[in-house]
């Protein structure tokens, strides 16, 4: 008996989980047919993969040496499927990351337009920071992911999908104030506000201090909110002001009646939204296809936007 690409799937959850019962939940199938599975698998490469213990499992020296072998086999075949899923363009089944101050405000709408387009298509979404969808990205376990660009890494193709203006958002109040001590609406007005941005790991707080001329030290930033939900309440609240993506502007202020969103003058700042995947994968149009629809369904988004 050879051994199964089934057999090193159920090692790699193992090592993974380090416990036969999560591994085995993870797989989908019962403990006792993983623990039989582990076992021929070490009688077929002769040798012992794993120390068994009461609530853990340890690899072994050489456990550790066939878990390097398969990884790389298994990513070898899972990027030979992915190459074989899209010779025929955008079917089959997608694996697509999406950043967290896009993700619930584009998803709902491109959701609902590639299913119309393909009811057959399986989409398997991710939501992360940039960060973490990079490296998900480069280890080949997804197959594209929807960020602010440029995203900085070496290895990407990237194409740009629309542009997300920021919209100025306060309390009525704190916002007429505002408009009455300027002459104009900048985002440099700003400095002497307090300005209530996400946590570190958010491009969207990287972009804010930028377009306010900020430092993370500032003594008027707070970046205490892990989401825009949250960060639109805090200002609603009357905690400061933030800057609200154009994307999210009609849904947040639907959510939270106590703000009111103002454009700034001039030349209004905004983030590139792109889509992004790993350089050397095979395309063969797919990307290109479903680029076009999020660019679609993202300027529809913006532009109705309040």
């Amino acid at each position: 008996m050879n051994v199964t690409l089934k057999q090193l799937r159920y090692f790699r959850a193992l090592a993974e989980h380090r416990n036969f019962g999560r591994a085995a939940e993870a797989c989908h199938i019962s403990q006792p047919a993983l623990s039989i599975q582990i076992k021929e698998l070490e009688a077929h490469l002769n040798g012992p993969l794993v120390e068994r213990h009461a609530r853990d499992v340890v690899l072994t020296p050489f456990g550790r040496q066939a878990l390097t072998y398969a990884e790389r086999i298994l990513d070898e075949i899972e990027t030979l499927q992915r190459s074989a899923r899209w010779r025929s363009g955008l079917a089959g089944k997608l694996a697509l990351g999406v950043i967290p101050t896009i993700a619930p405000y584009l998803l709902p709408d491109a959701l609902a337009t590639l299913r119309a387009r393909d009811i057959s298509l399986d989409v398997q979404v991710m939501e992360g920071k940039t960060d973490r969808l990079i490296n998900m990205l480069h280890a080949g376990t997804l197959d594209a992911a929807v960020m602010a660009l440029p995203s900085g890494v070496d290895g990407l193709t990237e194409l740009p999908l629309f542009q997300d203006r920021f919209l100025l958002a306060g309390t009525p109040e704190r916002v007429q104030h505002l408009e009455k001590a300027v002459k104009t609406l900048e985002p440099l007005t700003l400095k002497t506000h307090q300005l209530m941005l996400l946590e570190d790991g958010h491009c969207l707080t990287d972009q804010a201090l930028e377009v306010c001329g900020r430092g993370r030290g500032h003594s008027l930033i707070n970046m205490g909110a892990s989401s825009l939900p949250t960060l639109t309440r805090l200002v609603a609240a009357g905690f400061g002001f933030t800057l609200m993506p154009e994307l999210a502007a009609k849904v947040e202020l639907a959510a939270t009646p106590g703000i009111t969103l103002r454009r700034f003058h001039g030349e209004q700042p905004a983030r590139q939204i792109g889509l992004v995947r790993r350089q050397g994968s095979d395309e063969d149009g797919w990307f290109t296809e479903l680029a076009d629809m999020l660019a679609k369904v993202g300027s529809d988004i913006v532009a109705t936007a309040p």
